[in-house]
């Protein structure tokens, strides 16, 4: 049975396979500009190979399509970047949870640049969300882990910025479910010569990295830029956004504990409690809504709603929520 009727069971698959994103990154030992450029160069000659089947199949792409995927590429390459110098300060787990805040800023964006105004839902978690960015800063009690915790919060914040434009930007650009491939290796692309440009003025770029980093850096790209994220496009459209949220938080859970037991990594029992708070926050926020007082039919969401529900992890690619084949 192919994946695509088999969504719930694709979007937990990709949710597995970036669930050790982060993990993978502290095992590469690269600086953050590094990491970024190699994961999505060595994806490209894979991506490019899907990409050529589809246009095949289904034609070229209209241009307007693939320049809003280059330009999803720079806020991508800007994500990625802040995302591991977050690793880098805070450890890969937290790292990982404080990155699924652009869940939130989606939503406010949503509402600021295009008048969707945000549920109830979301504005009740804000204050939630925040206190548990607290907690993880480090800035409440004693023996926080990282090596600068408040500043892997404002790296954190950073990329789930970045991160809430390019999803924003390649939703208006990726209109046709039949496609994943396609959008994917724009942006990637893109984000690959974004990342050297942003070497310099981010902690330095090694263009040649050693062995065994290579292979860090590669099974990285496999597994989470091709591989996972692939999957959870494919299953995004046809899973019901509230189903999508929970599923899709196994990854920043997943991401906490695999990193403590790969990593050794020990976050303070008010971290993990921030954690929690703001994995609970996330997911409320990501729930299908209910009825509108605009008259909608019960269940049916908004598109920031959908774009928040795709947004629920670091794996939304091209398919918007909420359209069928």
């Amino acid at each position: 049975m192919a994946l695509r009727d088999r969504p719930v069971f694709a979007a937990a698959a990709g949710a597995a396979c970036i669930a050790s994103s982060a993990t993978l990154v502290s095992l590469a030992g690269t600086a953050p500009a590094t990491a970024a450029t190699f994961r999505c160069v060595y994806a490209l000659p894979f991506l490019g190979v899907l990409m050529v089947l589809e246009d095949r199949r289904l034609g070229a792409r209209p241009r307007r399509a693939r320049l809003l995927a280059a330009v999803a590429g720079v806020f991508f390459a800007v994500d990625l970047v802040l995302w591991h110098h977050a690793i880098a300060a805070v450890g890969a787990g937290i790292a990982t949870v404080i990155g699924n805040l652009q869940v939130v800023i989606v939503g406010f964006i949503a509402w600021w640049l295009l008048g969707e105004r945000p549920s109830a839902r979301l504005i009740a978690a804000v204050p939630f969300v925040l206190v548990g960015v607290v907690l993880i800063s480090g800035a409440v009690g004693k023996g926080a882990y990282g090596d600068n915790p408040l500043l892997g919060v404002v790296f954190g914040a950073g990329t789930s910025i970045a991160y809430a434009g390019f999803l924003l930007v390649l939703r208006e650009g990726s209109m046709d479910l039949r496609r994943a491939a396609g959008p994917l290796f724009d942006a990637t692309a893109v984000a690959a010569v974004v990342c050297i440009a942003l070497g310099p003025v981010s902690g330095g770029i090694d263009l040649v990295p050693s062995w065994p980093s290579h292979g860090w850096l590669l099974t990285l790209a496999i597994t989470s830029q091709v591989v996972g994220w692939l999957l959870i496009a494919i299953s995004l459209p046809r899973v019901p956004a509230a189903l999508t949220s929970v599923v899709l938080l196994l990854q920043p859970v997943a991401s906490v504990a695999l990193a403590a037991a790969v990593l050794d990594e020990r976050p303070s029992v008010i971290q993990l409690t921030g954690c929690v708070i703001v994995l609970a926050g996330v997911g409320a926020t990501a729930s299908r809504r209910g009825p509108t007082s605009s008259g909608d039919e019960p269940g049916q969401e908004d598109a920031s709603s959908a774009v928040m529900a795709a947004s629920t992890s670091r794996c939304m690619i091209s398919s918007p929520v909420g359209q069928t084949e």
